[in-house]
């Protein structure tokens, strides 16, 4: 079984659902709300629990009434919670999205996940220095993903780093991944290039490997060899909601298969999560990913 540390956010998305946005000062009806589980690094460690990964989550959350249902439902799909620390006298994290003639207006409140830190990560540094891969992206502080960055170097342990939401970093951090996930734009902001310069001279600019999502078309890898294609697979998408998330996921649970392997699998894993609705709802399990392989292998 892989084991897997997640470091990141964790968030409750606060979803209304209208015929249209209200113009300022105004009061509308809206048709449904809903409260929905999320946070890059919460979704991105259920996606591979459910994988069947052994994962252990480091995030934080508020003191308010959030905290509870946020993890436990964390605890729910087999995610270790031990080290989500309650923060006192904070919220914990929100997105406030409302939803409107297939358009959405988002609010994002950090919260707690501000206020995660290196001395946090630190104390998951028992369950760091035993796992496979640790699995981490940028919707907490800098200061805390520069840590990880090298207590994963002090105990050997390769970091998987989705840079969402992108930030120029600096290179001698970037040296410290043992792979960066970003989309094309994510790539130039992360090295501070010219987002219109052709993807590939990016990932080969990059002072480490890049594994580049491409949506439909799928992800384009790179270690030392020139970068290579793995075509995506053709299902019927309902809701694209988090199937980034669950690429990542299926990269580090599959990781040790060897690269393109995971490259593959992670491409199956992130098709099958956009056949349902919710950026949880359509996450797979490891059967579900075999079996699209077996369908693709037959065609």
């Amino acid at each position: 079984m892989t084991r897997l540390v997640v470091v990141g956010s964790i968030n409750m998305d606060l979803v209304t659902v209208a015929q249209r946005f209200p113009a300022s000062g105004e009061t509308l009806l809206g048709e449904r709300f809903l409260s929905v589980h999320g946070g890059k690094g919460g979704n991105q460690a259920v996606a591979a629990a459910r994988l069947g990964a052994d994962v252990h989550m480091v995030g934080a959350v508020g003191d308010d009434g959030f905290a509870h249902a946020l993890c436990d439902a964390l605890v729910a799909e087999g995610v270790h919670s031990q080290h989500i620390t309650r923060i006192r006298d904070c919220s914990s994290g929100t997105a406030t999205i409302t939803v409107a003639g297939g358009e959405n207006q988002i609010i994002v409140v950090p919260g707690a996940n501000a206020r995660l830190s290196a001395a946090h990560v630190n104390q998951a540094r028992p369950e760091i220095a035993s796992a496979d891969a640790i699995l981490m992206q940028m919707e907490i502080p800098l200061e805390t993903i520069e840590a990880t960055l090298r207590i994963a170097q002090q105990e050997r342990v390769p970091v998987i780093l989705n840079p969402a939401p992108a930030q120029r970093l600096p290179s001698d951090w970037l040296k410290l991944a043992r792979y960066v996930t970003p989309n094309q734009h994510e790539l130039a902001v992360l090295l501070g290039a010219d987002p219109s310069e052709d993807f590939r001279d990016l990932m080969r600019q990059a002072p480490c490997p890049v594994v580049l999502t491409r949506g439909a078309e799928g992800a384009w890898f790179r270690e030392e060899e020139e970068p290579q294609l793995q075509r995506g697979f053709h299902v019927e998408a309902i809701d694209s909601t988090g199937a980034g998330d669950t690429f990542n996921a299926a990269l580090a649970v599959f990781l040790h298969e060897g690269l393109s392997i995971a490259v593959r699998k992670a491409c199956a894993a992130a098709a099958l999560s956009v056949t349902r609705m919710g950026a949880r709802g359509g996450m797979p399990h490891p059967a579900e990913v075999e079996a699209l392989l077996a369908r693709q292998r037959n065609e």
